[in-house]
């Protein structure tokens, strides 16, 4: 019988890779909550769920997808996820938001799940087992378990315990490591340091779990371009990890850093700043089989992909074909990224493109308080 009411409990934020995934929350909030780029727990509470919470939560989302099993019935699909389902679900106002969130993780294929929030690991490796086994034995179809976790908590398990949790079906740890210079992480008040990345880091490749290490082109600001660069260079050679994910930065408003931003007190590098120093970054990559992504719409140069070392010059040289532009031809990409008018440098060669970006830009240089440089800023604060 289909309960319309049925729900279980969801955190505000995953990867951008596990869109498609169930999100099930294991910790609330953030443990250290003291980043000063961060603004997204700031004022809660971290707290660690009981194991009757979350797994009564997985049962609920089963009973959800069971649930649109006989909602598909009843439209005629016998009991087939299709699009006429996922229409109807999406579209009745009697169920529950959870409803929907089941219903557009079947329509990713309903395979992957996430464990919120921002620090799994504190909870213990026990718990960890027994709430992966449970997700397994209740969604048979799952493929990948993922989760967040800090950096300075990866070494807080051993080699043997990461194995345990691979076997019990965690497949990564996404982890923001944002830079490999202590100097800049003690800045930004991380709370970690690069060699509990570097000790933590290899303790879970050890154990044959991925690792996906994020880092911040622009957090030392301009000041520390040069030694945000290579320092995270240096810790990722160190580690090895499967992924590294490019997130450049943008002060979020209501942050910390925002705040300082505002005294004059760090100054934040523009855009072709950022690209340099993302060049440094790659340029100083050696020794290691790390696949580099750039899928977050605050990376100007999506094309900014590949595996090491096969890729690495493909990848540099995206960038400077970038760094090679004229100004306007740099400001007419910006544009044109930002307003999802083109994604990759060969789309500006396109003659109608260019046309509206161009008379876009004379506009808006005519218009925008500031300056056609401010409105850029403004576009980006859409995306965060």
């Amino acid at each position: 019988m289909i309960d319309p009411a049925l729900k279980f409990e969801q955190g505000p934020i995953r990867p951008p890779s596990e869109a498609g995934s169930l999100l099930i929350r294991v910790t609330r909030n953030c443990p250290w909550n003291k980043c000063l780029f961060c603004s997204t727990y700031k004022g809660k509470k971290f707290s660690r769920r009981s194991l009757e919470e979350i797994k009564s939560d997985v049962d609920a989302a089963r009973g959800i997808m069971d649930g649109i099993g006989e909602i598909s019935w009843k439209l005629g699909e016998a009991g087939r996820f299709t699009d006429r389902v996922l229409t109807g679900v999406m579209r009745d106002p009697a169920l529950s938001d959870c409803y929907r969130s089941v219903a557009l993780w079947m329509a990713h294929g309903g395979d992957t799940v996430f464990l919120q929030d921002a620090n799994s690991l504190m909870l213990s490796t026990e718990s960890l087992v027994s709430i992966l086994d449970h997700i397994r034995k209740t969604f048979p179809s799952v493929r990948r378990i993922t989760s967040y976790a800090r950096a300075a908590t990866l070494k807080g398990k051993s080699v043997p315990e990461y194995v345990r949790l691979r076997d019990a079906g965690l497949s990564r740890l996404h982890v923001g490591m944002e830079s490999g210079s202590d100097k800049i992480l003690k800045m930004i008040k991380k709370g970690s340091t690069a060699e509990q990345i570097i000790e933590g880091g290899a303790r879970v490749m050890q154990s044959g779990l991925s690792l996906c290490l994020y880092i911040i082109p622009g957090i030392g600001g301009s000041a520390l371009a040069e030694e945000n660069a290579v320092e995270s260079a240096r810790v990722i050679n160190a580690v090895n990890p499967s992924f590294v994910r490019l997130r450049s930065l943008y002060i979020r408003r209501g942050s910390p850093l925002d705040q300082l931003a505002q005294e004059g007190a760090f100054e934040s590098p523009d855009e072709d700043e950022m690209v340099r120093e993302i060049r440094l970054l790659i340029e100083n990559l050696d020794g290691i089989s790390t696949t580099m992504v750039s899928d977050h719409i605050l990376n100007l140069l999506e094309e900014v992909e590949g595996t090491l070392p096969h890729d690495k010059e493909k990848m540099l040289h995206v960038i400077d074909r970038y760094l090679s532009l004229p100004e306007n031809d740099r400001l007419l990409f910006q544009l044109g990224r930002r307003a999802g008018a083109l994604r990759y440098l060969a789309d500006l060669e396109n003659p109608l493109v260019r046309s509206r970006l161009s008379a876009a830009k004379t506009q808006l240089d005519k218009d925008s308080e500031g300056g056609f440089k401010e409105y850029l800023k403004e576009m980006k604060r859409k995306f965060v």
